[in-house]
């Protein structure tokens, strides 16, 4: 440890720290327009000067890149420092006067206008070096560097034309301490919304802010260690040394009494609808992306904009997008009805423009929903029954110019009818997220014929399979909202509880039996079991049956060739005595 006084207060500090970071430590502001904390101190723009006094010795130093000695007597805001500090704030100042941090460092000063020429009153680059060294040292694609001497010196790519190096990670703009560097949408859009997530926007993230559990990840697509093999920020910053580049996924194999599947939904790709004009018409959104789009953690603070960074004036929404549609999905999504209602609300709420709200029929079926509804008509949305035929940008009037043009026929005029909008917001509707097929022969359960997990019985079990110890839980065995996949997860994971809190287990009452003298063993019956119940012995030549898996569905007994396969209280002789008992007076 190292004993220093910084502006007449003492301090011990850790050999090898530097003085800026010992001020720091006790909340001593020293300006700086060219450090960053994980690059190695540079001192190019020398504001954060000090004046150091050592064995009697005074000196005026840089205190990002010096480090604090034993004895060291330091001042950081001394007479010969602020002379010398204003000094190179004028010379920065006559650079670049457009620089906002560097214009609040003059005010702090003193400093109403530099004493030296200005060249540029836009120019805001101070030359301090740092996008240049975070794209060589941190993302490692030296895309761009310095080029001429003195007052023609510049940050620039090669030959100043776009450099095939950069790999758009805009850490050069990220570093860049007076925001001289920006980056720009080709077509000129300021709101992206494609390019929308609902979690940070970052390399490192969790999936979204309700997450659980709220594990951060990384996503190697986006990761500029994975494309460049530098940077490495993260490792460096986290105090918990968390951050393994080297994880790969793995595969357990567990041994359960239960399992509860959850394997959730997607959405629907609203891009198979081509006349709706989705990924490749401007300001036409989907559900999700307009979820991140208001939300005031996004990236434009929850207003309500277009593509060219203005508030729309009229907005559409557009029903069942995917669902009860007979060449994509036939089933009713159940959450689109209110979700665009919500919409409808929040863009009543933040914005004066004009809702339109295109629907089939009006689906309000939970507690409030309906009042809700009636909530949406008082605020003015306006409600218009019809399926959307087309959505398009070719104008057929002058009114049309510019903007979105929705083709619907409205049933209840019956008439065909263009709606001049800014924005479209498309309703999609869910999808199974997996392929239940696969994961449904997987685990000996069935699938609807819209591939949702099938249930035991829709009233009496309805998170049961007909595999025991297989329940269900949320949108895969059919849509549902919020509220419904909460109540039936509880449900899935009480039944998961009951049957190990039980301690014994149940079986079938019925099951098939296989007459050893009889069997021939072709195997036909263990092909067609669906539970797997039946094995083949080698050694004694025929098949046996398992009570505990077997359901007594029938399939072997109806297949087996040989008549060695039967049900239980089922024999030919039981049923034939049956018929006899009916017929005796």
């Amino acid at each position: 440890m190292v004993n220093i006084v910084i502006d007449g207060k003492k301090l011990e500090v850790e050999e090898g720290t530097t003085i800026l970071q010992a001020a720091q430590q006790l909340d001593i502001n020293i300006p700086s327009l060219c450090y960053h904390p994980v690059l190695e101190p540079y001192a190019a723009c020398r504001v954060c000067v000090v004046e150091v006094t050592v064995k009697g010795k005074t000196d005026v130093i840089t205190s990002c890149n010096n480090k604090i000695g034993e004895g060291m007597e330091i001042q950081t805001a001394s007479e010969r420092v602020l002379l010398a500090r204003k000094l190179n704030v004028e010379m920065l100042l006559a650079r670049a006067p457009a620089a906002e941090p560097l214009q609040e460092i003059a005010k702090s000063l003193g400093i109403e206008k530099t004493r030296f020429e200005v060249e540029d009153p836009d120019e805001k680059c101070i030359l301090c070096g740092l996008c240049v060294r975070a794209c060589s040292e941190v993302v490692g694609a030296e895309a761009i560097s310095f080029i001429e001497r003195g007052k023609s010196r510049v940050v620039s790519p090669p030959f100043g034309e776009p450099s095939e190096a950069c790999i758009g990670c805009t850490a050069c703009a990220y570093f860049c301490p007076t925001e001289c560097i920006t980056y720009e949408d080709i077509r000129g859009r300021k709101v992206i919304h494609s390019e929308m997530h609902l979690g940070p926007e970052t390399a490192i993230r969790v999936p979204s802010r309700q997450a659980v559990p709220m594990v951060p990840f990384i996503d190697e697509e986006s990761c500029i260690h994975f494309q460049t093999g530098e940077c490495k920020i993260c490792a460096q910053v986290c105090p918990k040394e968390a951050v393994d580049y080297d994880q790969q996924d793995e595969f357990l194999d567990l041994e359960v009494g239960s399992v509860i599947l959850a394997t959730g939904y997607k959405q629907f790709d609203a891009g198979r609808i081509p006349t709706y004009g989705y990924g490749r018409l401007d300001n036409v959104l989907d559900g999700l992306e307009f979820e991140r789009l208001v939300n005031a953690s996004g990236p434009t603070g929850g207003k309500i904009k277009c593509a060219n960074g203005e508030e729309p004036k009229a907005v559409g929404i557009v029903h069942c997008v995917g669902s009860r549609d007979e060449n994509y999905n036939e089933y009713c999504s159940r959450v689109c009805c209110m979700y665009s209602l919500k919409f409808a609300h929040l863009l009543k709420e933040k914005t004066c423009a004009d809702v339109y709200d295109f629907y089939i029929d009006m689906r309000c079926f939970g507690k409030g929903y309906e009042e809700f509804y009636h909530r949406l008509l008082e605020e003015g949305t306006k409600f218009i029954r019809g399926r959307v035929s087309e959505i398009t940008d070719v104008p057929m009037i002058p009114e049309e110019e510019g903007r979105l043009i929705i083709r619907v026929e409205d049933t209840l005029l019956g008439a065909l009818r263009r709606i001049p909008v800014d924005m479209v917001i498309l309703a999609t509707g869910l999808e199974p997220s997996v392929d239940h097929n696969k994961v449904a022969k997987t685990f000996n359960i069935s699938c609807t014929q819209d591939t949702f997990f099938l249930e035991r019985h829709p009233k009496l079990a309805p998170v049961s399979t007909f595999s025991d110890g297989i329940f269900l839980a949320g949108a895969c065995q059919s849509p549902k909202d919020i509220p419904d996949t909460v109540g039936q997860a509880g449900a899935a994971a009480a039944e998961a509880l009951a049957l190990a809190d039980k301690g014994t287990f149940e079986l079938e009452p019925i099951t098939a039996v296989i007459d050893e003298d009889l069997c021939s063993g072709c195997q036909i019956c263990v092909s067609l079991c669906p539970f797997t119940a039946i094995t083949h012995d080698k050694e004694k030549g025929y098949s046996e049956i398992n009570d505990a898996l077997c359901k007594g569905c029938g399939t072997c007994v109806s297949a087996c060739p040989s008549g060695a396969s039967y049900q239980k209280h089922y024999r030919d002789e039981q049923i034939f005595a049956e018929i006899e008992g009916l017929f005796i007076e």
